[in-house]
């Protein structure tokens, strides 16, 4: 089972599952847990291979990951902590996850907060997907993760997040990355069928308004799905969370409780 950490609140019932992105860790969420288990319970994993669940790799050394397999790994902790149904908030592929969390079983995700959401790849998104292929086997893959913590947070007020995440994945096993990067094969197609197929969960978007790679899908995605809500932080990029938390948080907490009926 995935490594986590609870917090329960002494009166309300509401989980709240935050799921971290591919080279990150629990750990991102720290600016958040303070404010959030004030209001609501609340869940941390750490996705396989990655924190303190790189602990439980063996079982997974011969097998590749999907989408599927990442997604059930969280609905194991979900059950074996009987909890139904909760909100979850995802930042970067998290977002996927939590998309993906959704498609599985729709009715244990009661509402999501998709922060530096990830809808579609662009030209250079692909092209960078199609670089780091190429040379995943050649290269270290730390130069890999730097070249695109760079371009997807490219400015002076980006470092924060950038550094961050960078740190992270450090922590990573070379082997591990690789599995990770074998996802991106099949996320076009995944969100491709995403785009096209509206969901009836609450859906916010919590979006840097230079987050530049990933706004203008997530925009487009607003304009067509009813039960999708976009809000734009400025001067910010693509991790919400970490460059203007206290924003994120009033943001995010609000609309978790106009989901849950407490406002």
């Amino acid at each position: 089972m995935l490594y986590y950490k609870k917090y329960d609140h002494p009166s309300n019932k509401e989980w709240v599952v935050f799921v971290h992105g591919a080279g990150g860790s629990s750990s991102i969420w720290f600016q958040q847990l303070k404010a959030f288990k004030k209001v609501f319970n609340v869940l941390l994993v750490d996705l396989r291979g990655h924190g303190k669940s790189k602990d439980v790799l063996q079982k997974y050394y011969d097998k590749e990951y999907t989408f599927d397999d990442i997604s059930r790994d969280i609905f194991e902790v979900l059950d074996h902590l009987n909890i139904q149904k909760a909100h979850f908030i995802g930042v970067s592929l998290g977002t996927i996850i939590i998309r993906n969390l959704n498609e599985l079983q729709p009715n244990r995700v009661k509402s999501a907060i998709l922060c530096g959401a990830i809808t579609r790849l662009n030209v250079r998104s692909r092209f960078l997907v199609f670089v780091g292929n190429a040379f995943k086997k050649i290269i270290p893959y730390m130069w890999l993760y730097k070249l695109f913590a760079w371009i997807i947070m490219p400015r002076k007020r980006h470092a924060k997040a950038r550094n961050l995440f960078i740190r992270e994945a450090k922590k990573l096993y070379q082997k591990e990355f690789l599995r990770w990067f074998k996802l991106t094969h099949s996320v076009n197609p995944l969100l491709k069928y995403f785009k096209e197929k509206e969901t009836e969960t609450p859906m916010l978007y919590v979006m840097g308004d230079e987050d530049y790679m990933f706004l203008p899908p997530v925009q487009q995605i607003v304009n067509e799905h009813k039960q999708a809500f976009l809000e734009v932080i400025e001067r910010c990029g693509h991790v919400c969370n970490v460059e203007k938390p206290t924003e994120f948080n009033k943001v995010s907490i609000g609309f978790l409780k106009k989901q849950s009926g407490m406002i």
